[in-house]
């Protein structure tokens, strides 16, 4: 389901946009499974915007490749960022970043009873 470099899955978009660079075949296949994976904690997002940029100064070497993350929609804002030598190695560091922040997001709207055992009784 692929139109205009947008995917949508159950209730989340997914835009790719590459800036001065080219992607590997299954990287938009390997990332969508990761950003679904996301899903599980209840926080309502409803896009995420991957952004993908390659460094042309030889000199950045192993900081070469910049992923950024970026949630959009009626849920909290997100944003990760991810360098590394390749894609998929910086989208791992950012996908990792944006699973923290959702994961804290998620802990936090738990309703924790604060019932003192004196009331109980």
């Amino acid at each position: 389901m692929e139109t205009n470099g947008t995917e949508y899955l159950l209730d989340m978009e997914i835009i790719f946009h590459t800036r001065t660079a080219v992607l590997a075949e299954d990287f938009k296949d390997i990332a969508t499974e990761k950003l679904k994976s996301l899903e599980r904690f209840s926080i309502p997002v409803d896009g995420v915007k991957v952004e993908i940029k390659h460094e042309q100064n030889p000199h950045f070497g192993k900081s070469s490749h910049l992923v950024t993350l970026t949630s959009h929609g009626s849920g909290p804002f997100f944003r990760a960022e991810g360098q590394a030598f390749n894609d998929l190695a910086a989208f791992d560091v950012a996908v990792k970043s944006l699973q923290l922040q959702i994961r804290k997001t998620h802990e936090r709207s738990k309703d924790v009873g604060h019932d003192s055992l004196k009331s109980a009784k």
